[in-house]
């Protein structure tokens, strides 16, 4: 009598963003906090775990672990639900799966990461599994982006943007330090603090990468945002490069330092401080000194317009930020910001 066929097993693996190595390695020496935080992170992205048909419980409780010898004895834990007694195999974030992909589908994911979709488009688009979108973007992730750049013949940038993208993870914000070049991204970090400390840690990889592909290397010309974490770690891993600042971050914060009149006197004074930049770069020989008077000439304006009080705090902020502007027009190859017109 033949044996019935095996039901396929159900995959029941979960891959949940730690946020870092060591606060995956803080957590597995407690627990309830394990179990906690694995919680927290299926609830804020809406996933549904697999229970068995008909379980009325959604109670979680740590079951067993096992080590990855290929990971250097990396622990993984399993977790349990203690009504239908469903095991959950828990992958931290850097780490994959014991699972092939199809070259087709390898294919499709790089397609999608590529165009900018998000993974649910990316599942009704291009007919993909998110999950593969999101293991190809963990193993690519692990690759240092100096070296696999370099690899394809691409110099080390001695011009780039450095600036910070905003984004929040389950309930506190977290930093994106950036370092790019045209369309090319050379660095990518991770941080949940925005002090100088944190940020110049995170760019200092990226240093230390070009460092070790070529000893000599040294930027010459940043261009960033003025945010102050990421101008003064800057300035401390590379004190010289030219630092300048983005005039199309300047257009956005001027209004910030307008307040108390009419949304007309304050559109008037932006359109005019988005003029003063834009005469200047359209000149085929910017003038910095024509520049320093024209600046000189708004904050007179906006005593007149907007009162002494937010004169003055335009005057200040002008006086801390134009060195930054000068710069920009004194070395042509820093990357300027054409979207100010």
């Amino acid at each position: 009598m033949s044996n019935p066929p095996k039901r396929p097993r159900q995959n029941r693996t979960i891959t949940v963003d730690f946020n870092s190595e060591q606060t995956y390695h803080q957590l597995c020496q407690n627990g309830p906090a394990f179990i906690e935080f694995v919680v927290a992170f299926i609830m804020s992205i809406g996933f549904q775990l697999k229970h068995k048909c008909n379980c009325p419980s959604e109670k979680l409780t740590r079951h067993s672990h096992y080590a990855r010898l290929r990971l250097d004895g990396l622990t993984i834990w399993r977790i349990q639900c203690t009504g239908c007694r469903a095991v959950f195999t828990v992958l931290p974030h850097f780490v994959l799966r014991y699972r092939k992909m199809r070259a087709e589908i390898g294919k499709k994911a790089l397609w999608a990461t590529h165009g900018g979709l998000s993974l649910e488009l990316c599942a009704v688009i291009e007919n993909v599994d998110a999950m593969a979108i999101y293991r190809l973007v963990c193993s690519i992730g692990r690759t240092n982006l100096v070296r696999l750049l370099t690899r394809c013949h691409l110099p080390l940038p001695q011009y780039f943007i450095a600036d910070e993208k905003h984004t929040h993870c389950l309930d506190k914000r977290v930093y994106l330090p950036t370092i790019g070049c045209g369309r090319v991204i050379w660095h990518l970090g991770y941080t949940s603090s925005k002090s100088v400390s944190a940020f110049a840690a995170d760019y200092g990889e990226f240093r230390q990468a070009g460092k070790a592909v070529d000893p000599s290397y040294q930027a010459r010309g940043i261009l960033t945002d003025g945010f102050l974490s990421t101008v003064k770690s800057i300035q401390r891993l590379f004190p010289a490069a030219k630092l300048a600042f983005c005039m199309l971050h300047a257009t956005f914060k001027l209004p910030g330092q307008i307040k108390g009149v009419t949304k007309a006197i304050r559109q008037t004074l932006s359109g005019q401080f988005r003029r003063i930049f834009f005469v200047n770069n359209a000149r085929k020989t910017p003038n910095n000194r024509s520049l320093g008077q024209r600046l000189r000439r708004f904050g007179e304006q906006v005593e007149r317009l907007a009162g002494e009080e937010n004169g003055g705090r335009v005057k200040r902020w002008i006086q801390r930020k134009k060195a930054g502007w000068h710069v920009l027009f004194e070395d042509p190859n820093i990357p300027p910001d054409n979207n100010v017109d």
